[in-house]
């Protein structure tokens, strides 16, 4: 059977079977990501698939999935096309004016979270929050905490508005400005964030599913580091005494980031690995 942008010649008439049409879009694309899209197009689990590969897949279905593959195979990171992102216990949904939540932020949350006593209520700030991926998951791991957080999109804080109302979380509020901007001269017992980094003429950016994110939440100056020190600047004033600062960065800007945190007056500066053993967030204590 032929479908338009996609040519699916199967032993199943007069549609093609699922395990037939799954083989054929993992030759083109990822395995892994041809199942979830297939998953989307049929609004089934993925696991659902294993089950069921011997069902026909219907026209409409399998024009739906011909579609979803031939953007696949353009670059279109597989999040944007499906509208959602597993990040911590949860899914989130993005979109191309959210930054997609990584595995290596979940990092910046388990830092976060060992600093946050879940006896005790705190104030809390997750600075440029995307899709609301950092603050909602500290946010249902400490509901005695109220969390703040902010974004310079409109875009994007209506998309972290509607996961937290997703989820049901309602200890967080959402403020539009850059960085520290909307705290409003408040001080808060840990502020986290994972701003853009990357150097602005760095080569990945025209790579991969870089392309498709919204620059501003990927790339920050000459160094990648003008955000950083922005906020290394300013959290100082929004922070009590012993409050923590937490930035995840570039493997390869931790000891700039050090060395910026200790200028800012912070004590017990430290920088903590990812999975690949490599420095992925760094973070510092108010004397």
């Amino acid at each position: 059977m032929a479908v338009k942008g996609y040519d699916v010649r199967m032993e199943t008439e007069p549609y093609p079977r699922l395990d037939a049409v799954l083989r054929d879009a993992s030759a083109r694309i990822d395995a892994t990501d041809a199942a979830l899209l297939l998953a989307h197009a049929l609004s089934r689990p993925r696991a659902w698939l294993y089950a069921h590969g011997d069902d026909a897949i219907d026209a409409q279905a399998l024009a739906s999935f011909a579609a979803l593959v031939a953007r696949r195979t353009a670059g279109e990171p597989v999040a944007y096309l499906t509208g959602t992102r597993g990040f911590w216990s949860f899914d989130l949904a993005v979109s191309p004016a959210t930054l997609i939540p990584r595995p290596e932020t979940e990092r910046l949350v388990e830092l976060a979270l060992a600093r946050m006593p879940s006896e005790i209520s705190l104030r809390v700030a997750d600075l440029g929050t995307g899709s609301g991926a950092i603050a909602l998951a500290l946010a249902r791991e400490r509901p005695r905490a109220q969390v703040v957080a902010t974004d310079a999109s409109e875009t994007a804080l209506a998309i972290a508005q509607a996961n937290a109302r997703q989820l049901g979380v309602d200890n967080i509020e959402f403020r539009r400005g850059h960085w520290c901007a909307p705290l409003r001269g408040e001080r808060f017992d840990l502020i986290a964030s994972n701003p853009p980094y990357i150097a602005d003429d760095d080569a990945h950016l025209r790579e991969g599913d870089l392309r498709f994110e919204p620059p501003a939440a990927l790339a920050s100056g000459r160094d990648g580091l003008d955000a950083i020190r922005c906020i290394v600047r300013d959290a100082p004033t929004h922070l009590v005494d012993g409050g923590w600062l937490l930035l995840e960065h570039g493997w390869q800007q931790g000891g700039a980031v050090r060395e910026l945190l200790r200028a800012a007056g912070f004590t017990a500066v430290s920088s903590e690995q990812d999975l690949e053993a490599r420095d992925r967030v760094t973070l510092g204590r108010l004397a």
